[in-house]
């Protein structure tokens, strides 16, 4: 189980990783050896997720997110497969914890009266230096 909150744990059936050769340098070891993971986990049909905190984590994951809604982070930075598998695993779980948070909602204002006298005053303002660095010509 891969507990993100009290309340939300995604069960390790849900799911799905495999091992990939890691890009970039790495001598020997990078063409024989698959450290890197793919952790494929399915936001869309998966039943410990509730349906706003599924909207959010849609949302959040971007370009990360198939049109199937399968969620895929690769996690290639260290050189063995099992702290990569704990990296996948953490940033899902950052990412499911960031999903649960829900944004406050904005209230719309309007600028005060004042506040649109002094805006139209600094336009007036710059207005008139412009106006005296204009250099006209004398007719004498």
């Amino acid at each position: 189980m891969l507990e993100i909150s009290n309340t939300i744990s995604i069960d390790d059936r849900e799911l799905e990783e495999r091992f990939i050769r890691a890009s970039g340098p790495g001598g020997q070891n990078v063409n024989k050896v698959s450290t890197a993971v793919e952790l494929r986990f399915d936001v869309g049909r998966s039943p410990s997720l509730p349906e706003p905190v599924r909207a959010r984590l849609m949302r959040i994951a971007g370009r990360r997110m198939t049109d199937d809604g399968v969620l895929v982070i690769r996690a290639e930075r260290h050189r063995t497969q099992e702290r990569n598998r704990e990296d996948a695993r953490d940033r899902l779980a950052e990412l499911v914890r960031e999903a649960l948070h829900v944004p406050k909602k904005r209230v719309a204002t309007k600028p005060s009266r004042a506040a649109k006298a002094r805006r139209v005053d600094t336009k007036v303002k710059r207005g008139g230096v412009k106006k005296l660095r204009q250099s006209r010509p004398s007719f004498d």
